[in-house]
């Protein structure tokens, strides 16, 4: 991956987001706030116009503007922690211009993992984690078999997290208030999750 690459990627999922918008709204009405497809399409579009004008090549300086970036346009609870799993990555990749699928993979692994050590949250617990977690990692564990196979794992990864949220219940943001009500939907951060493998894989 080098400066061009993350800004194909982070349009891909600028214009994955904007495509589900209603769709995001309406999951996120039934236990949140319905703000979801908002928030994301807004988000991204703000990173994607931040890296249009922005000519840096360090990947780590390129991320965390971008995480600024996005943040600004997405003030909701899911922007805030995919910032900060921004800005894990952008740690682990700084000083780089270019990286290679196993270091990308690792570099996500880091973002989520500096969102669950600040959040304080973890897989089973019905949230964005449990898609973009294995999915991270199944990058990681297939690098070895080239960009585009790594990716696809991710994404099937990314589908069977989130399907295994639908038997799982709340535990945080609006949505734990629910309870039992929250079983038998799909997380709407989950959704996003696997909204942001798909469109990785569908881009490269």
């Amino acid at each position: 991956m080098n400066r061009e690459d993350y800004k194909k990627a982070i349009f891909a999922v600028r214009d994955i987001m904007v495509k589900n918008r209603d769709y995001l709204i309406e999951l996120d009405a039934r236990n949140g706030d319905g703000d979801l497809g908002i928030s994301m399409s807004d988000g991204f579009n703000g990173a994607a116009v931040f890296l249009e004008a922005n000519e840096e090549t360090d990947l780590g300086k390129r991320i965390m503007g971008s995480s600024k970036a996005f943040n600004e346009a997405a003030p909701s609870s899911l922007g805030t922690i995919l910032t900060i799993g921004m800005m894990g990555m952008a740690k682990a990749l700084k000083g780089l211009t270019e990286a290679s699928t196993e270091q990308v993979g690792s570099a996500l692994v880091a973002g989520v993992e500096n969102i669950m050590k600040k959040a304080g949250s973890k897989p089973g617990e019905k949230t964005i984690i449990d898609s973009i977690y294995p999915a991270a990692q199944a990058l990681c564990k297939n690098a070895s078999l080239g960009k585009k196979e790594a990716l696809n794992e991710a994404y099937k990864a990314a589908k069977e997290g989130l399907a295994a949220t639908k038997n799982m219940l709340a535990v945080h943001g609006r949505a734990a208030f629910y309870g039992e009500k929250s079983l038998g939907i799909e997380d709407g951060g989950a959704v996003v999750g696997k909204l942001i493998f798909e469109a990785l894989y569908e881009a490269f």
